[in-house]
């Protein structure tokens, strides 16, 4: 189904999953804004990726290279958004990866408060600002899609991972608060749990090797999920037919959780 005339933001949107859904949804006719923070290089990359699709697609794509953290950066996007005549974003995905990938306990390098309390802001509770600001410029509303991504690593334990495994637990539970609070205005958010899937931020993870060979190993398919895989799936829940579908949690790994 078309997307055309829709607009989707995606916070986190140069690689991996992100870039993954702006290229789906933008091959639907879908106008996307992307938030990234990426160094000349990664710029380099996704203004080649995001100018091909302009042209084969015939949609607009805006590049905002800032830290989706900062309160002050983000009422600037925002404020940039508004004067530049976005109405109203139906789709927004949440798919921030900064985080402190450190065991809680070691005699070397260890977790403290302050790598904590950033990783939970960035990838916890930084949905809330965004979506704070959003609604004050009525950039969100009837028919509006908020996903967000969440891991296996919340329930299973990863080396080094235990910070984001928080900050991912406080994402699931502030969705699902959104999801309530947000259903009078006609939104809806939803939580998406991909597969182990290989992405550049699951290859700082440590043990990421092995981790992917174990993933591969017990998927009933017998391999990781793809960051298409999931961009499917933001796909389908931008469909009209996906009204109904708030506040679930939504497996996208070929059934590799059932084992």
């Amino acid at each position: 189904m078309e997307l055309r005339n829709k607009h989707a933001l995606i916070i986190g949107g140069s690689s991996g999953i992100g870039l993954a859904t702006v290229k789906k949804l933008a091959s639907h006719g879908c106008n996307i804004t992307i938030i990234h923070r990426d160094r000349r290089q990664g710029l380099a990359d996704l203004e080649l990726a995001t100018n091909d699709l302009k042209s084969t697609h015939d949609v607009s794509i805006a590049n905002f290279n800032i830290d989706a953290t900062n309160a002050e950066k983000i009422q600037e996007c925002i404020g940039t958004l508004t004067d530049s005549g976005v109405k109203k974003f139906d789709v927004v995905l949440h798919a921030v990866s900064r985080g402190n990938l450190k065991p809680f306990v070691s005699e070397g390098p260890k977790l403290n408060s302050q790598d904590l309390a950033l990783t939970i802001d960035a990838m916890g509770t930084n949905l809330r600002v965004w979506v704070d600001e959003l609604l004050n410029k009525k950039l969100i509303g009837k028919g509006t899609r908020i996903l967000t991504l969440t891991s296996e690593g919340n329930d299973k334990f990863w080396e080094g991972y235990g910070a984001v495994a928080l900050a991912k637990s406080t994402l699931e539970t502030l969705s699902r608060y959104l999801a309530i609070e947000l259903a009078p205005k006609g939104m809806t958010v939803n939580i998406i749990q991909a597969g182990v899937t290989d992405t550049p931020s699951l290859r700082l993870i440590p043990g990421s090797e092995k981790l992917i060979e174990q993933s591969k190993n017990r998927n009933p398919y017998k391999r990781l999920t793809t960051p298409e895989d999931v961009a499917n799936t933001v796909y389908l829940l931008a469909q009209p037919e996906a009204s109904w579908i708030n506040g679930a949690l939504i497996h996208v790994d070929g059934g590799e959780h059932l084992i």
